[in-house]
Formats: C-alpha cells, sequence, structure tokens
C-alpha cells in the first residue's frame, strides 16, 4: 500500500509540474497584477493628498465664513444700540 501511494504521488507531482513556458506566464500575470496595485496605490495616494488639501481649504473657508458672521453680528448689534438711542430721543 506505501509504494502504491508513494508511485501515486510521483505521478501526480510529475504530471502536476508546470513548464518553463507556463511559469513565465504565470510571472508575466503577477508582474502585471503587481504593477496594476502599484498603479492603483499611487492613484490612490493622489486621491488622499487632493481630499486633505480640499478638506484645509474647507477649513480656511469655515473660518473665513465664522469671522464675516461674528462681524456681521457685531453690525447688528452696534446698529440695534444706535436704532434704540435714536427711538429714545
Amino acid at each position: 500500500m506505501k509504494k502504491t501511494l508513494v508511485i501515486a504521488m510521483l505521478l501526480s507531482l510529475i504530471a502536476g509540474c508546470a513548464t518553463t513556458e507556463q511559469i513565465k506566464q504565470i510571472q508575466a500575470t503577477a508582474d502585471k497584477a503587481l504593477a496594476t496595485a502599484n498603479s492603483a496605490s499611487s492613484s490612490a495616494d493622489n486621491a488622499l493628498q487632493t481630499a486633505n488639501r480640499a478638506l484645509e481649504a474647507a477649513r480656511n473657508a469655515q473660518s473665513a465664513a465664522d469671522s464675516a458672521q461674528a462681524c456681521c453680528n457685531d453690525n447688528k448689534a452696534k446698529i440695534d444700540q444706535m436704532f434704540e438711542k435714536a427711538m429714545k430721543k
């Protein structure tokens, strides 16, 4: 039984071995997949940098809007005070 098992294993290994051409094709496919993955990684890095710049711009815009709102609120308060003074006279 052991002899038969060993022979069967050897036959399956011999039958399952890849040719040099098949190995080259597999390597070419792996190289192409790696190049595609590297390209996708580079694109993702660029997208992240763009998103970070957009986030910074949005934060700056929010800060400017907050400052403008504060100025508007101050002006409104001053106008209200002036109106109240004028109505008292």
